[in-house]
């Protein structure tokens, strides 16, 4: 065990000195568009292993070649123009379009690992003016579709504009033929498919995402880059989860922490709890996912993914609907307003004025009108919990009709995503409104008095005498699943199921499956 960590810290010293020789080749090369080639190459060597706060360096060497490849050659007097000469001055002008175009992708990548556009400058913010849109015109307008690097770099600038849905249609084609092709570099191999996979699963097509970063993962573990495979590894437990395969998804983040902390990923430690969030809300485990995104609200973890601001306001929510104005007006007034291209920012203020009010019916009111303005691919998971977050709280007040037709919204997005984890929980939901309405006898609009686990985020307060095993025995069951389906997902036998299950009904007073969720969704 001691030999192998120890021939993982010489791998990433490896991509270091990798990185520093790129770079003293940089320094040497009297080309400025090579010289860029080579620093681009650098940050990709140990992006993912870099301290972001190291890594503004390579964007200030980017800005010196861009500099330098702007500024007029001295040389003799100016000649009648020729065929030459206007050839040489295309030439010159597309060079510098090449140094211009790294220079914007390699500055908005590192800008949005700083929190760059959340953030006032300061000293290690990087250089600007640089925006990965320019970065994307500047790729088009030079034709680099053909040239590996340049391809690599224009799709990073394409998920630093969180625009995953453009991934695909812009560079699968091209990025397909390279993957089975032997002298494409194993790393940048994986690196692109992996941003595929990205791209996929961000924007909403989850199986066909997670399927890509399968494959990726195969290629991390060809190529022998830990780094690589710890970063595929964390999203793929966050897909998984998604998916509903939770037994999986734990394995997957269990693996990815210590891949994570073998590689020295600086990256993919600070966002591995933005997918145990995503672990602890599809199991049902609410007292986990509370303790995580407190945790991310407290760290810059989600200025990538857009999901900084949505981290906040689950939280602010949490406590509002638990009753806890004060904790949630603190988290609110500690929220910023986004820019106005961010994922999500057509809902936030609605989303605001529910949390500062949550019984009010217009304030909800105007939070489902917003749901119209997320319409964006990025945006389609965050409409489903929006979704499932009202639906949920209508139930409470007792307003069944409305909490049926929000949890079905919730239940078709989630449904077109994939996400069949999440659309278990929403199924517990609608069964819970519609076996309560049966119990009490209620009309339907008439009042219940229950709160589902999704508007308040915790269960009812007999749960609290469950222990923790208990707790996740009864949540599978309430799902739907059978003993032999909860014994295979928490990796435990039948029997011990059958025990724990038999200790919660005790507990809890209930006599049978559907008393059991009744109880827990209170």
């Amino acid at each position: 065990m001691d030999i192998d960590q120890q021939s993982h810290g010489l791998q990433e010293q490896e991509h270091q000195e990798e990185a520093d020789r790129l770079l003293a080749a940089a320094d040497r090369a009297g080309d400025p568009v090579a010289a860029a080639r080579l620093v681009a190459e650098a940050f990709l060597a140990v992006s993912r292993t870099a301290d972001p706060a190291g890594l503004p360096p390579m964007v200030r060497r980017l800005a010196v070649l861009r500099a330098q490849a702007a500024t007029p050659q001295a040389g003799p007097r100016a000649q009648p123009a020729t065929p030459q000469a206007g050839a040489r001055s295309r030439e010159v002008v597309a060079r510098q379009r090449e140094i211009e175009f790294l220079h914007h992708a390699i500055a908005a990548a590192v800008g949005a690992r700083l929190g760059r556009r959340l953030a006032r400058r300061g000293p290690a913010t990087p250089p600007g003016p640089a925006h990965p849109d320019e970065a994307l015109r500047l790729f088009t307008a030079a034709g680099l579709h053909h040239d590996p690097l340049y391809v690599e770099c224009a799709m990073i600038a394409t998920l630093s504009a969180q625009r995953p849905d453009r991934i695909r249609p812009l560079f699968a084609q091209v990025v397909e033929p390279w993957l089975i092709d032997d002298r494409i570099d194993p790393a940048r191999r994986t690196r692109l498919t992996t941003m595929l996979g990205m791209g996929e699963a961000w924007s909403g097509d989850l199986l066909r995402g997670r399927a890509t970063l399968r494959r990726a993962h195969g290629y991390a573990v060809a190529a022998g880059r830990l780094d690589l495979e710890a970063e595929i590894t964390s999203w793929l437990a966050k897909c998984e989860a998604l998916c509903g395969d939770l037994v999986l998804a734990r394995r997957r983040l269990a693996e990815a922490r210590v891949l994570a902390a073998r590689s020295g990923s600086a990256w993919v430690g600070s966002h591995i709890a933005e997918c145990a969030a995503a672990l602890h809300l599809a199991s049902g485990d609410v007292d986990a996912w509370v303790g995580v995104v407190g945790r991310l609200v407290g760290s810059a973890v989600g200025a990538n993914s857009g999901l900084v601001f949505e981290h906040r306001c689950e939280l602010a929510t949490y406590h509002a609907l638990r009753g806890d104005a004060a904790a949630a007006q603190a988290v609110v007034a500690a929220i910023e307003d986004p820019p106005l291209d961010w994922p999500g920012a057509p809902a936030l203020p609605a989303w605001r004025a529910w949390i500062v009010d949550p019984r009010n019916p217009a304030t909800m009111a105007w939070l489902e009108r917003s749901l119209v303005g997320l319409n964006r691919p990025v945006e389609r998971l965050s409409r489903a919990r929006l979704a499932w977050l009202l639906g949920g709280w209508h139930a409470h007040c007792g307003r069944r009709a409305d909490a049926i037709r929000l949890l079905e919204l919730a239940s078709s997005e989630y449904a077109a995503t994939g996400a069949a984890g999440l659309l278990a929980r929403v199924a517990v939901d609608l069964a819970s409104v519609a076996e309560r309405a049966v119990a009490t006898g209620a009309p339907p609009g008439g009042r219940s008095g229950q709160v589902p686990a999704s508007a308040t985020g915790s269960s009812a307060p007999a749960e609290a005498a469950l222990t923790a095993t208990e707790r996740r025995v009864a949540a599978a069951v309430a799902e739907g699943l059978s003993n032999q389906e909860v014994a295979a997902r928490l990796s435990v036998s039948i029997k011990t199921v059958e025990f724990h299950l038999r200790n919660a009904y005790r507990k809890l007073g209930v006599r049978k499956r559907t008393e059991l969720v009744r109880h827990l969704l209170r």
